[in-house]
């Protein structure tokens, strides 16, 4: 009896003391903290931030390839800096875009669309979401060509983790219609999405970026596919493009969120990279006011430690770009003859404007679409002067230079428009010439709309060691990776668009 008595008091006590613990169990372990779930507007945040690098490092590819291309800034060095300089493959550098994008950006995007696709309520950040995976992928396919773009971004989703690749010529026609339907899909029924970090939940303003996206978008066929291109361009006038600075895409930075261009400059490869030639000569030859915004020369530097502020001079008459075709040790054999003590002598990017660590960066701007305005009315596509689009697209610029903290005088905006009216001669080489000013930092837009025009009238890098059988890089290679994970997908694209070589020309960019 004592044994069973005993027995029931422990087995009572067991339970109770189970009883008790399991008493607001669920509340305690739960991390009242760590979110799982996150809002789709602010994954849509993440994915526009992600489109201009996670760090310094994923500029690298910019540095060393866009801006090279088209001339505008240049490295001596080789190694981990060799691109466009030496007209050769960098096995580092080239798959940056790729990885950049189909990791982070797109990852992020498509859980954006799976997550509002069935929600009327948000359809805004739906629509939107449709309008920046349309603006990605037009980086993507402009810098490689043929890439996963139906079943791309699949794997969390639906399993597909070796996407097949897709003729450009597809995408191109998919991304119009995405920005067609998107742009016109934009409601001002809704409430705004006042988290939206491009216009804090303005319709209106992402309504012009889609169709200001789309006429970017038409004009890149103008070459394969004119009746596409007048077509998409006339709709995007229609639904309405840019209408001031005030609609520029920008990703704003501050003094601990940086510029990352900028934060490598200043740092890492401050004495590095330098202002191509053909670059400081066009601005010098034409008195732009933007030079001084653009350089800055340390003026009698002998090597990096030299390169100091009371060196520093902006005076467009000192500033001197560096030749293509040259090394850090080729480069000595021209110093004399550019008026340079030393390679660390030649100008560079203001890092006290355009590329301070708080300096925004552009993705679309009015400058831009009203210079591809001015091409459409040349050719006939659009109503207006092209020459009055021309020379607004100019002045758009100028202002738009007061983003950087450098306000452009209105007297030095008029002279400058007077001196470069626009010649119906060779009005095309003039407004893609200057929509390669205007682009100054967007290497992905400066390289496309430079294969596309064939503007400005660049001489081939002369660099003695080029791979580059052509006159210019025409698209950056596959990643070695997809030979390891996608191989099969791989081939087909190369069969079908050419040698992953940096000479096959994209779809787009016909001879």
């Amino acid at each position: 009896m004592n044994i069973y008595l005993k027995y029931s008091l422990t087995l009572g006590l067991s339970l109770g003391l189970l009883t008790g613990c399991d008493k607001g169990f669920t509340e305690l372990n739960t991390n009242k903290v760590d979110p799982t779930y996150l809002a789709p507007s602010m994954v849509l945040n993440k994915a526009i931030i992600n489109t201009n690098y996670l760090d310094g490092f994923g500029t690298l590819g910019m540095l060393t390839y866009n801006f090279g291309i088209v001339q505008q800034i240049i490295t001596p060095y080789g190694s981990s800096l060799s691109g466009a300089n030496y007209d050769q493959v960098n096995n580092s550098n080239t798959p940056l875009v790729w990885q950049n994008f189909y990791r982070n950006v797109l990852k992020q995007l498509v859980a954006v669309l799976e997550q509002t696709k069935a929600d009327p309520q948000q359809s805004n950040t739906y629509n939107a979401a449709r309008i920046w995976k349309a603006y990605v992928f037009m980086i993507l396919t402009d810098t490689y060509g043929d890439i996963p773009y139906f079943e791309a971004g699949q794997g969390y989703t639906t399993e597909v983790i070796t996407p097949k690749y897709d003729p450009q010529q597809a995408i191109y026609k998919d991304i119009l219609k995405e920005l067609d339907e998107a742009s016109a899909a934009l409601t001002t029924a809704q409430t705004p999405v006042t988290t939206d970090i491009l216009y804090g939940g303005d319709v209106a303003k992402w309504k012009k970026l889609g169709y200001s996206f789309m006429l970017r978008a038409g004009m890149r066929l103008t070459k394969v596919d004119p009746a596409m291109a007048e077509a998409y361009v006339k709709k995007a006038v229609a639904g309405g493009v840019l209408q001031s600075n005030a609609d520029n895409s920008i990703l704003r930075h501050t003094s601990t969120y940086n510029n990352f261009i900028a934060n490598h400059l200043a740092a890492r490869e401050k004495t590095n990279f330098y202002l191509a030639a053909p670059f400081v000569d066009y601005l010098k030859a034409n008195d732009d006011p933007r030079l001084p915004i653009f350089a800055v020369r340390y003026v009698g530097a002998k090597g990096g430690q030299e390169q100091v502020a009371a060196r520093a001079s902006s005076d467009p008459k000192v500033q001197i770009g560096m030749p293509m075709g040259y090394n850090d040790v080729s480069i000595t054999s021209v110093l004399a003859q550019n008026g340079v003590a030393s390679l660390w002598d030649f100008s560079q990017v203001n890092l006290n404007t355009v590329l301070k660590l708080d300096a925004p960066e552009f993705h679309v701007t009015y400058a831009q679409t009203l210079l591809l305005l001015a091409e459409a009315a040349v050719r006939g596509w659009v109503s207006g002067s092209a020459a009055d689009y021309y020379a607004k697209g100019i002045r758009a610029n100028l202002e738009q230079m007061a983003a950087y903290g450098s306000l452009i005088p209105e007297a030095s905006i008029k002279a400058y428009l007077d001196a470069h009216p626009l010649d119906t001669s060779k009005a095309l080489e003039q407004i893609n010439t200057q929509y390669w000013v205007a682009s100054f930092l967007d290497g992905n837009e400066a390289f496309a709309n430079f294969r596309r025009s064939g503007y400005p009238a660049l001489k081939k890098n002369p660099y003695p060691g080029s791979e580059v059988k052509g006159d210019f890089i025409r698209r950056l290679p596959y990643p070695d990776s997809e030979i390891v994970v996608n191989s099969g997908s791989l081939n087909e694209a190369i069969s079908r668009q050419g040698p992953n070589t940096l000479d096959t020309r994209v779809w787009w960019d016909k001879k």
